[in-house]
């Protein structure tokens, strides 16, 4: 295995593209009939149910049992016939008890109490407890150590995105996704809007020049405030920051790693590549705890001359705002599925079937488990991931930063140690530039 200090950009966007083909064949491929509704839409915008193919039962263990962990493993149930979740892990108790009582009464499940493991090592005894595969949807900041033990155990793989909130992080991820193809495990990451029927009709027609030659991007998230908690009686510092996790930049990596990157994934998905550079800003408004920043703001360069406005904003009171937009030299394309002409007539609107991408990922994930043809989308996340730590670094030190020398830093963000107690890490937002002058002085 190569230092990762080898690891070069043209190694790392070396099978975007094919990567990107990959995703547009298994969204088309696996979805069948309509789902029955009260009053059924015209056949060709029906809702198609996704199914994998049956098999023998695949007997899965969920690795963080919070909301997004317990969305995960209804999605996995969805996708097809003889699919068992048997196992849960994470840190603290009621956690699991949530996800084992949601799972045992509202989705039909078995789960046995000697199955539940919590604890910072709860990880490695779901994944030593006989499960095939592993569901994994801990905070961000977590997932390089526990999906590297997933694939040392050669178990196939759901995870969340992220894949990491540092550079050395994403490349340490970079190569367990390796490790995983070379064994021939399956690894399914969570960016779900490459798999939307029509966005996937959208990149097509786009690559295929729609548009004509693709002159510019945008890609905006501007909505209201997530959730947050407060301290409470008996938690430590570990406790209270993983509790509140979405808001810590070390568990999450701020907001344009955490949710941006969906957006940003968007982007690479239909241009191909990643930037050389990111001019970034953003500040820590009005967010109730953690040390991030509630918006961002980032022009990414690409090595052709064009840019991408790149901004997320979570807000309350605030304009909203949703963008996935592809400017070319003939028109404008949306990802929700839509083509305009060069004088912003539009000309084309997506009107087949649709499906839910949340489900399809497993849908895509079983099927190449059931059927022998591997999907790992390892490495395109791995670069969405990167691409939105660009954008972060430069909004927090307000210089320009270029793709080498970003995969150059081997800054760590985090405790080296986890136990459940002190955390010598404070809620200060960074600060970017310098100061103007010494402190301002007042005269009587």
């Amino acid at each position: 295995m190569k230092p990762r200090s080898e690891i070069s950009r043209r190694r790392f966007i070396e099978s975007v593209a094919a990567a990107g083909a990959a995703a547009v064949s298994a969204g088309c491929a696996t979805t069948q009939g309509p789902r029955a509704q009260a009053a059924p839409a015209p056949a060709s915008q029906q809702k198609t149910t996704p199914q994998a193919p049956d098999g023998p039962v695949l007997k899965a263990g969920l690795i963080g049992c919070g909301g997004r962990g317990r969305g995960a493993a209804g999605n996995f149930l969805d996708a097809g016939p003889s699919l068992q979740i048997v196992a849960l892990a994470d840190l603290f108790p009621d956690r699991v008890a949530e996800a084992r009582q949601m799972l045992n009464e509202k989705r039909g499940q078995q789960i046995q109490e000697s199955r539940c493991f919590t604890g910072f090592d709860a990880y490695q005894e779901l994944i030593d407890s006989g499960v095939d595969l592993v569901l994994h949807a801990t905070p961000p900041h977590f997932r390089p150590m526990h999906i590297a033990a997933v694939v040392d155990a050669r178990k196939h793989l759901f995870m969340e995105k992220p894949v990491a909130v540092d550079v050395p992080g994403a490349k340490a991820v970079m190569q367990t996704g390796e490790r995983a193809a070379a064994l021939g495990l399956n690894v399914m990451t969570g960016t779900q809007l490459r798999r939307d029927l029509a966005r996937i009709e959208v990149w097509k027609r786009v690559r295929d020049g729609a548009i004509g030659d693709i002159r510019a991007l945008r890609a905006i998230r501007n909505q209201g405030a997530l959730w947050y908690r407060v301290p409470q009686p008996g938690w430590s510092d570990m406790e209270y920051m993983v509790r509140d996790w979405v808001n810590w930049a070390w568990l999450s990596g701020d907001i344009i790693v955490e949710q941006h990157i969906h957006h940003l994934d968007a982007m690479l998905w239909v241009l191909g590549k990643t930037p050389v550079k990111a001019t970034g800003m953003g500040a820590h408004a009005r967010r109730r705890t953690g040390d991030q920043y509630d918006f961002f703001s980032v022009d990414y360069e690409y090595d052709n001359g064009v840019h991408m406005h790149s901004t997320i904003r979570q807000l309350n009171g605030c304009a909203n705002e949703r963008q996935e937009v592809i400017v070319g030299s003939k028109g404008s394309a949306s990802l929700d599925g839509l083509i305009y002409d060069a004088a912003g007539k539009r000309t084309w609107k997506y009107e087949g079937p649709t499906n839910d991408p949340l489900v399809q990922e497993h849908v895509d994930w079983v099927t190449a488990i059931r059927t022998g043809k591997p999907v790992n989308t390892v490495k395109e996340t791995a670069l969405a991931t990167l691409m939105a730590i660009m954008g972060r670094d430069s909004a927090y030190t307000g210089k320009a930063i270029a793709w080498d020398d970003l995969l150059a830093s081997t800054a760590r963000l985090g405790p080296t140690e986890y136990a459940l107690g002190p955390v010598a890490l404070k809620p200060v937002a960074p600060v970017p530039g310098v100061d103007q002058g010494p402190p301002l002085t007042t005269t009587t």
